[in-house]
């Protein structure tokens, strides 16, 4: 006897509870054709991941409740198992500042034949790094329950309670269930498939019955879900691993005996099959580093433009590596016919500012055009002569030109509807090499979770098969432009020396002292610590970007602004 597992990973749209709906629809019908016994889809298909606090909100909880009993009433004898925002009682969390009461859960439904025939409410709820779901849901009281499907037996259970050790997967392999089934919303990192990987491998084996996971796809906002949904046999072996950040849908067919459990809930009059099982699908390969941070970044890009309804996108062009690369994933995710570069040469800007970024347009096949900016610096520096007199020129007068530029975007945005890229990095940003109002200016920034040197190591990437980013932009040393001969190592350390620190500072929130200890330069650790606790008010007002490691700018690392604690 066995059962046909479907899965579909699929990309939602947060509160667009209608097109929602129609995916999953699709997706059923799809795996109805397919002849599946079970069709399983992400952690909260529809409603889109996360809500955040369209969750506070008791119309959109009831209108999220009728798009649930509108897909049931289509479901026919294949079950569905897909996650929803499910009314509970009821709970009061108190602290010294607030209370807030929750009676909504985060759960997962069983359709069949046109009804609800279960429901499984998340118990253990993510409240680190970006997952805030102590805020909003009330945690599931029963870790254990299983559902019939015919003579077989199934395991539910929601993203979070298959991270834990002893959780309710295992729970309900001890109680009787044959197949477990987890349905995600788990949001990429780098590394984050292996870590996964090792994980459902050991749950699989432990509770020594097959496994279905089922993950989200998309970007949403910062976040980007990469899919990797599999299928895994009882002794932990991958039978199926899907696509890493693209829709997928897939099916295996897994063996099972009876399970001989009698008065379980759910579907007990489904017939299963007995005839010969299907051999396994065939897995894509897994995708490198490199590969697998370039498509995060341009699948966060691609649904960011494409799930706000922007027609395209507009970026500054300096001739420099941060902006040719972010271009080039722009053009990647959206098409050139959606993607405007602008060269703004000021007085201090070389030849190959202009002349590398007409390069880099021609062979990305991008709209490109040249603004020069110099007579606009000029008037701003003539009507602030007077308040100027007398004082040296320095950074005000180099940042003025960085904001002209900004004004100068925003005015093709708001003229033309394109949405702004900024082009910094994330080793910029944490030590404040950018300019409010300025290079700063934009709508989302691709390269904000991204270290300078790995920002080299994409464009090496990008450029393995064919020479789209000259290499004169990747050889050159960066630089600002803002005055003459500037370099950006007249004002930071060597990029690897800066992001070595910056790695352990920021990504592993390591002291002072710690980083001197591992043989790191002392005054390079205390000079680029003190930039980064100095200039927390930047970072506040930068535009959100693609999050691709543990400790993303943002939701990720919370610091006050307002904070005068500093390393002895």
């Amino acid at each position: 006897m066995f059962v046909r597992i479907a899965g579909a990973q699929i990309n939602q749209v947060v509160g667009d509870l209608a097109g929602n709906r129609d995916r999953i629809l699709q997706a059923m019908a799809w795996a109805a054709e397919e002849g599946a016994d079970i069709l399983a889809l992400p952690e909260l298909a529809v409603t889109g991941y996360p809500p955040e606090d369209l969750l506070l909100r008791d119309d959109f909880i009831s209108a999220n409740l009728d798009v649930l009993h509108d897909i049931a009433a289509a479901s026919g004898p294949m079950l569905t198992v897909l996650g929803f925002v499910d009314r509970t009682d009821p709970v009061t969390s108190t602290t010294l500042e607030d209370s807030v009461s929750r009676s909504a859960a985060n759960a997962a439904a069983l359709l069949y034949d046109g009804e609800v025939r279960g429901v499984y409410h998340k118990v253990h709820l993510p409240n680190f790094g970006v997952f805030d779901e102590e805020r909003y849901f009330v945690p599931g009281r029963d870790p254990n329950p299983v559902w019939s499907l015919g003579e077989a037996s199934l395991g539910i259970s929601v993203c979070e309670d298959i991270w834990v050790e002893d959780g309710p997967p295992l729970l309900q392999a001890k109680t009787g269930a044959q197949v477990l089934i987890n349905i995600n919303a788990s949001p990429y990192h780098f590394d984050k498939d292996r870590e996964r990987i090792e994980l459902l491998q050991h749950q699989a084996a432990t509770a020594g019955v097959p496994l279905i996971y089922v993950n989200l796809v998309g970007g949403q906002d910062e976040l980007v879900f990469d899919g990797a949904s599999m299928i895994l046999d009882s002794d932990g072996r991958i039978v199926y691993q899907a696509r890493q950040f693209a829709e997928d849908r897939f099916w295996a067919d897994v063996e099972m005996g009876f399970s001989g459990l009698t008065g379980l809930p759910g579907v007990p009059e489904h017939q299963l099959r007995t005839e010969k099982a299907a051999p396994p699908p065939k897995s894509d390969p897994r995708l490198s580093e490199d590969a697998e941070i370039y498509a995060a970044l341009e699948l966060g890009l691609r649904d960011y433009v494409r799930k706000n309804e922007f027609p395209g996108v507009v970026l500054g062009l300096s001739g420099g590596i941060d902006s040719a690369l972010t271009a080039t994933i722009a053009v990647d995710a959206l098409g050139p016919d959606r993607v405007w570069g602008v060269s703004m040469p000021s007085r201090y800007s070389s030849a190959g500012s202009v002349d590398d970024s007409a390069e880099l347009a021609r062979r990305l096949g991008f709209r490109f055009d040249v603004i020069p900016i110099d007579d606009v610096f000029a008037s701003y520096l003539t009507a602030l002569a007077s308040p100027f007199a007398g004082t040296v020129p320095g950074v005000a007068e180099e940042n003025l030109q960085a904001r002209v530029r900004g004004a100068v975007l925003m005015a093709l945005s708001n003229k033309f509807g394109p949405m702004v890229l900024t082009t910094g990095n994330k080793s910029e940003l944490a030590v404040g090499y950018a300019t409010l109002y300025g290079d700063m200016v934009g709508g989302f920034a691709v390269l904000k979770d991204v270290f300078k040197t790995r920002v080299y190591r994409l464009a090496r990437w990008r450029n393995r098969e064919e020479e789209l980013i000259p290499q004169v932009i990747i050889e050159k040393p960066p630089s600002a432009e803002l005055r003459p001969d500037q370099l950006d190592s007249d004002a930071l350390p060597e990029y690897d020396a800066l992001d070595a620190v910056l790695e352990l500072y920021v990504g592993g929130d390591e002291s002072v002292d710690s980083i001197v200890s591992q043989g790191h330069d002392p005054d390079v650790v205390y000079r680029v610590t003190r930039l980064v606790d100095h200039n927390e008010y930047k970072r506040r007002q930068s535009p959100p970007g693609v999050k691709i490691s543990t400790k993303a700018f943002g939701k990720d690392r919370r610091l006050p602004i307002t904070n005068w604690y500093r390393p002895k």
